[in-house]
């Protein structure tokens, strides 16, 4: 089941969402996710660990038909108050997903695998409803920020108590284990302390940038590929013997 949040979380991180430096972070990281899934107008996708609908909004905003799935209710009125009846929104758990195979186009998990029990149960499900390409993005284990959030907890009970940070190279191995070689792509964002001014939005944006493997988020696409299974046929074979009875 892993960490569902209560009624007080929920208030809490719509507030913390509100402030201008998170909202600044969420601009870099929803184009790091547009920049990578690259999704096309008009497809399907499911939004795993919806939240409070942050990433809900910026999947219409693409022009997508999204669905949102999260084990909150407080989060999903939360979400629901702020997007509306444009979305469809459902409540369940991202290790046991209530949709049949390749029912969407997309999947994605943005900071959801850091609160659930089984992180690879969540991935093989994500695999399992997507036809095209899947979403991961998690808080990155070996950024500074990751390891601030991580020694505030020691003295500071917060949300991120409940968090398991993860890693673009534990991400890639679990990818790999599940489904094999798939075509991966990786970036991060949020390299830097503070998102102000042209210079440092610049270098955000940067390609260069964006590939070194500490930023403060990362973010990771997954395509893919139809895979068939094959049963072996019986070959019948009749010897010719042309030249008659061997002889010796």
């Amino acid at each position: 089941m892993g960490h569902v949040f209560d009624f007080n979380e929920a208030i809490a991180y719509e507030q913390w969402f509100n402030k201008p430096k998170t909202k600044s972070a969420f601009k870099l990281e929803a184009g790091l996710m547009r920049n990578l899934l690259q999704p096309m107008r008009g497809e399907t996708i499911l939004d795993i660990g919806c939240g409070v609908g942050a990433c809900l909004k910026a999947y219409l905003d693409m022009g997508l038909q999204v669905t949102g799935l999260d084990p909150s209710t407080y989060m999903l009125d939360i979400a629901l108050k702020k997007i509306g009846d444009r979305v469809d929104l459902y409540r369940g758990y991202a290790e046991d997903l209530p949709f049949d195979d390749n029912s969407f186009s997309y999947a994605s998990l943005f900071t959801t695998l850091e609160f659930v029990d089984d992180p690879k149960k969540a991935l093989e499900e994500a695999f399992r409803v997507a036809k095209d390409r899947v979403f991961i993005g998690v808080l990155n284990r070996y950024a500074i920020k990751g390891i601030q959030r991580r020694v505030k907890g020691i003295f500071t009970p917060t949300i991120f108590n409940h968090a398991r940070f993860f890693s673009i190279w534990e991400l890639k191995q679990n990818i790999r284990e599940i489904i094999g070689d798939a075509p991966v792509s990786w970036r991060t964002a949020c390299q830097l302390p503070a998102h102000s001014g042209n210079f440092v939005n610049s270098l955000e944006h940067s390609k260069i940038v964006q590939r070194c493997p500490f930023g403060a988020f990362a973010g990771v696409v997954v395509t893919l590929v139809p895979r068939f299974r094959t049963k072996p046929l019986t070959m019948r074979y009749q010897a010719k013997n042309p030249g008659g009875a061997a002889t010796g």
